[in-house]
C-alpha cells in the first residue's frame, strides 16, 4: 500500500472509531489494530490520535460548510433558502452520519474548538445578513436579525441531531416542516420585530 493510500485508510478507520467512541474514548492502539497496522504507522502519518482526529474533523467540516454555503447562496425566495439550507444539513447527515456524530461532539466539549459550533456561528452570521435584507425589504426593524438567525440555525441544527437517530420522516418532509415553522414564525412578526 502506498503512503497516500495508507493515510486514507487510517482516516477512514479513525473516522469510524471516533464516531463510535469519541476522541477521548479512542486510543492509538485501537486505531492501529482496526487498520491492521502497528502504532508507529499511525504516529508516522499523524503524530498521534489528535492529529488524525484533526484531519477527520477538518474534512467533515469542509464538506458540511460547502453544502450549507451553496444552499444559502443559491438564490430564490427566503422560504426556499431556509428549506434548502435545512435540506443541505439533512443530506449531509444522511450521507455522512459518522462525520456528523464527530462534529456534534464539539457541542458537548469533547472536540477542539473551531468545529461544528464555529460552523453554526458562521452560518448564523450569514443568515443574519439574509434576514437583515429580508426585514428591510418588508419594512421591519432589522436590529434583532442576529437573534432570529440564531433561532433559525438552532432549529435546523438540533432537528438535524434528532433526525440523525430517528431517520423518519423522510428528510424532504423534515426540511419542509422546518421551513414552514420558521417561515410562519417570521411571517408573524408583523410591522416590527418583537422586542
Amino acid at each position: 500500500m502506498t503512503g497516500a493510500a495508507r493515510r486514507e485508510q487510517l482516516v477512514a478507520v479513525g473516522r469510524g472509531v471516533f464516531a463510535a467512541k469519541g476522541v477521548e474514548g479512542t486510543s492509538v492502539e485501537e486505531i492501529a489494530a482496526t487498520a491492521v497496522v502497528s502504532k508507529p504507522v499511525v504516529y508516522e502519518h499523524f503524530g498521534g490520535k489528535e492529529g488524525l482526529y484533526a484531519v477527520v474533523v477538518d474534512r467533515e467540516l469542509n464538506d458540511l460548510t460547502d453544502r450549507v454555503t451553496a444552499a444559502l447562496t443559491a438564490g430564490g425566495s427566503d422560504r426556499e433558502t431556509i428549506e434548502r439550507a435545512a435540506l443541505a444539513l439533512l443530506d449531509y447527515i444522511e450521507g455522512s452520519p459518522d462525520g456528523f456524530r464527530i462534529l456534534v461532539r464539539d457541542v458537548a466539549g469533547q472536540a477542539p474548538s473551531g468545529t461544528y459550533a464555529s460552523l453554526m456561528s458562521d452560518v448564523a452570521a450569514e443568515v443574519s445578513h439574509l434576514l437583515s435584507d429580508a426585514f428591510a425589504a418588508r419594512g421591519l426593524d432589522g436590529e434583532h436579525a442576529p437573534m432570529y438567525a440564531q433561532m433559525l440555525v438552532g432549529l435546523v441544527s438540533l432537528t438535524g441531531q434528532w433526525w440523525l437517530e430517528t431517520r423518519a420522516p423522510d428528510k424532504e418532509v423534515v426540511a419542509a416542516h422546518m421551513a414552514k415553522l420558521a417561515w410562519r414564525g417570521l411571517a408573524g412578526l408583523g410591522g416590527t420585530a418583537l422586542p
